[in-house]
């Protein structure tokens, strides 16, 4: 379902360290922006009965049912880019982004 990079599952296993607490990310995705949707990446303390857990060398994904169908297929890497670094989504069924990058649509 949805897979991450061997950098993505090192920094997300550093940030749940650093924060002391968390059980993995939960991945999704909300209607916003020029495109119509985009990703929601956060901590997960609890997860959620209708989440669909989904482990990655350790890691565990978080997605919910909803988002599913949008993230089927997609990679998580994280990059840096001289000073700038941050999460970046590789989704096969994105047929379209926004000038910006901030969304996308299926």
């Amino acid at each position: 379902m949805i897979s991450l990079t061997e950098k993505a599952v090192t920094k997300v296993k550093q940030q749940l360290t650093k924060r002391d607490k968390g059980l993995g990310v939960r991945i999704g995705v909300k209607t916003t922006g020029c495109s119509g949707l985009a990703y929601v990446l956060e901590y997960v303390d609890t997860a959620l009965d209708s989440d669909i857990k989904v482990d990655c060398d350790g890691c565990t994904v978080f997605v919910d049912q909803k988002s599913s169908p949008y993230l089927q297929g997609m990679s998580i890497d994280y990059v840096r880019n001289g000073l700038n670094e941050g999460f970046e989504f590789k989704n096969p069924n994105a047929r379209d982004h926004c000038g910006c990058g901030e969304s996308f649509r299926v």
